[in-house]
């Protein structure tokens, strides 16, 4: 069975394209709030799960021992756009470790924000993988290495130490198995695991209040949340939907993309985690389910669900700035 269409395109008045998703949102103890679609089908749930992913570094010790407060967790978590305050914070990172750029394995691009490009090129430079949205999140991982006394040298390969490490904590947050025959690899060259998408609902809602986490897992959690919340430019970066859904609620909302239409997401006051998979991998479709989600749940705080909703329904600009078209979210979703 097809899931529904939950998001519409418009222009003029006219239907012009139209996006099919399914939606999970659960609490801490597994129960369902909200279920669009099929939430069973497996997912991979990409960069959506850099906060889970990001544990180790924490529970190890080694960001203690590096003295790394909410900036340099929110970068381990974070897809940045590699702007200089992204690429100058990751370099930090390493160099508490004794290391540089050239430690780091997750292959170079140029970076996704447009001004960065344009002036790293004016400049005659070329991007190195500092650059690479993910290169936080692995200067995290060679942290650990070092702190461990793990070898860092092929730490994204599957079987590696670290990486099992992040398998064990993706297993026991999401309580779903993380096996070879769902195994795949991800972007930035670490293994991504395919496992239903209710799962990561459930894995958000667990990082969020703690249940069923033991105590210093959840203390771990509710860090690199908090950091996240408080510092959601380095999680993202300039104009990224992730800043502006986290700056409508600051503090009370966590919000993080993954590739291929992938939105995970919490709601600590709540206590809810929310997993969206858009089927067609659309971004722009995946920003509005998440806005509108994030809405309803919070519907009953009048001025942030507003906000919310704002975003929910963008609108669609000719190249001169008229406003042409929009997208919203459609009635099963809003």
């Amino acid at each position: 069975m097809a899931n529904p269409v939950l998001v519409e395109v418009l222009r003029g008045a006219v239907v012009e394209s139209a996006h099919r998703g399914a939606v999970a949102v659960l609490d801490g103890d597994g129960r369902t709030v909200l279920e669009i679609g099929n939430t069973a089908h497996p997912v991979f749930p990409r960069s959506a799960v850099k906060a889970i992913q990001a544990l180790p570094l924490v529970e190890s010790g080694a960001a203690d021992a590096y003295g790394f407060g909410n900036r340099e967790l929110a970068l381990a978590c974070a897809s940045h756009s590699g702007e200089p305050e992204h690429v100058e914070l990751a370099v930090a990172m390493l160099a508490k470790a004794g290391l540089d750029v050239n430690a780091l394995e997750c292959g170079t691009h140029w970076p996704s924000s447009h001004d960065a490009t344009v002036a790293l090129a004016r400049q005659g430079g070329v991007p190195n993988a500092l650059h690479n949205n993910c290169s936080g999140k692995h200067s995290g991982f060679l942290c650990v290495c070092c702190h461990a006394g793990v070898d860092h040298r092929g730490y994204v390969a599957a079987g590696h130490a670290l990486q099992e490490m992040v398998r064990d904590a993706m297993q026991a947050v999401t309580g779903a198995t993380h096996d070879t025959a769902h195994q795949a690899t991800d972007g930035c060259s670490i293994p991504t695991y395919a496992v239903p998408l209710r799962s990561f609902a459930l894995g958000f809602a667990r990082m969020a209040t703690g249940n069923g986490l033991g105590t210093e897992r959840a203390r771990a959690a509710r860090r690199l949340l908090g950091a996240c919340m408080a510092e959601p430019f380095l999680v993202a970066g300039s104009g990224r939907a992730d800043v502006a859904l986290m700056q409508a609620a600051p503090g009370r909302t966590f919000v993080k993309v993954g590739a291929e239409g992938v939105y995970c997401a919490a709601l600590p006051e709540l206590g809810f985690g929310i997993a969206l998979k858009c089927d067609d991998g659309a971004a722009r479709a995946a920003e509005v389910m998440v806005a509108a989600v994030l809405a309803k749940l919070l519907s009953g705080d009048r001025e942030v669900s507003a906000k919310l909703t704002e975003q929910a329904n963008p609108a669609i600009e000719s190249r001169i700035g008229a406003v042409v078209g929009g997208m919203r979210p459609t009635a099963a979703l809003a």
